[in-house]
């Protein structure tokens, strides 16, 4: 049985219950989600071959620390770095190191901040210098599931609605979708309920009411959709280390439809426009 609730009756941990915020919360995730847009933004610029991922990574830190905000990812449950850096076949929570990006590169840039306690959450895909046309195909294919899935959003369907879009489109197009991770609830909590999946069936899921928050972020694969967790415990690549892109975005659910939280004030954040 799934509970909604008024989001500033509710207790701040992740109880399972769906939270229902009002116009003031819908405000503070406009702003902490403004920010993570304008250093994603501010990132076009920065990846270029020979840039390390920690060069990235300190930058985000001090744009956060800037504009008053922190990352969220840093000292998450022991993870040590201020975002996630996703290169090639890494699915997601690729770690910042010290290897420099090489030209032919793809990588996912995940950032969220935390402002005055809400959480912007997004990633973007930036190619490396040139880079194949396959990886270009991929990206575009990529950030067009992502935006099936957010026109999905409206009060009275499921989520699963969302989840049917992006499969369906992918499948398509001769991707895969991966299933091992999702979406999720948040606002002042990082991580919250409902979770979102990037397959499945209009029928499935749970009903989209006025007030809810949460991330789509599929991750679409060239290969099959199998994934492994590596040794250190984050990062996840493709068992077929083929090829993958992920796009994601923060949306609040609307009388009408949805608001997109973390659009790029400059229009970057879609594939190809990166160098406009």
């Amino acid at each position: 049985m799934v509970t909604y609730l008024d989001a500033e009756a509710a207790p701040l941990k992740n109880t399972g219950q769906i939270r229902l915020h009002g116009p003031e919360s819908f405000a503070g995730m406009r702003k902490a989600s403004n920010l993570t847009a304008r250093c994603l933004d501010t990132l076009v610029d920065m990846v270029q071959p020979g840039v390390t991922t920690n060069e990235i990574d300190r930058f985000v830190f001090e744009f956060g620390a800037d504009n008053g905000a922190i990352p969220a990812t840093l000292n998450y449950r022991g993870y040590t770095k201020s975002s996630c850096t996703s290169i090639n076949h890494v699915v997601c929570h690729g770690i910042p190191n010290d290897k420099p990006l090489r030209d032919g590169d793809i990588v996912n840039i995940d950032v969220t901040y935390i402002l005055d306690g809400w959480h912007g959450d997004s990633s973007r895909m930036y190619p490396v210098g040139r880079v194949k046309r396959a990886a270009e195909r991929l990206m575009e294919v990529t950030h067009e599931c992502l935006m099936r899935g957010i026109a999905a959003v409206r009060p009275g369907a499921r989520t699963g609605a969302i989840g049917a879009a992006i499969q369906t489109y992918a499948e398509a197009e001769r991707c895969s979708v991966v299933r091992d991770f999702c979406g999720h609830g948040l606002g002042r909590l990082f991580h919250d309920a409902p979770n979102i999946l990037h397959y499945g069936s209009p029928s499935e899921g749970v009903e989209m009411q006025p007030g809810m928050m949460f991330t789509i972020e599929p991750m679409i694969n060239l290969g099959r959709p199998h994934v492994k967790v590596l040794s250190d415990g984050w990062t996840a690549v493709t068992r077929d280390r083929s090829l993958t892109a992920q796009y994601e975005h923060t949306v609040g659910v609307t009388a009408d439809g949805c608001e997109v939280f973390t659009l790029s004030p400059a229009g970057l954040d879609r594939p190809g426009l990166q160098a406009a």
